[in-house]
């Protein structure tokens, strides 16, 4: 017979391996569960600062509209390792670099401190585009990950 003492420790151990993985799950979502694939984005912008972390780079831009209002943006990009696969590197993406960002707004549209939105892909000034995505992530099949199969 197990030992009322033994038993509670494990289903503790087991509370607590429960939550660890629940957190981690949280922290590297799924793309609906942020983004929202009907409201698509084009943000034409400077780069101001690029967060090279796991489980997903950020790009932030600041963003310039018609009434001349500057609005910052933080753009969710794949891991750094598939950016950097895909030719995006620290130097590729420098702060004042200017560029084109497709991709999706989030679902909430909160823009305090940023908008956030999830990227599908880059353009850079001499018309060089690659895809910032990461695959698999439920994203909309829009042309832009060049592993997708067409359906």
């Amino acid at each position: 017979m197990i030992d009322r003492r033994v038993l509670t420790a494990l289903a503790g151990a087991a509370l607590l391996g429960a939550g660890a993985l629940a957190q981690q799950a949280y922290a590297h979502h799924a793309f609906a569960a942020e983004f929202d694939a009907n409201a698509p984005v084009r943000l034409q912008g400077k780069v101001t600062k690029v967060e090279w972390v796991n489980p997903h780079a950020w790009v932030h831009m600041a963003v310039v509209g018609k009434d001349g209002k500057t609005t910052n943006w933080m753009v969710e990009g794949g891991t750094p390792n598939t950016l950097l696969r895909q030719g995006l590197t620290r130097n590729t993406l420098k702060p004042g670099t200017e560029i084109v960002v497709r991709g999706y707004q989030s679902k909430d549209r909160y823009c305090q401190p940023a908008c956030k939105a999830n990227g599908r892909d880059v353009t850079f000034p001499d018309g060089r585009k690659v895809f910032m995505g990461s695959s698999g992530t439920g994203a909309p099949r829009d042309g832009s990950d060049p592993t997708e199969r067409p359906r």
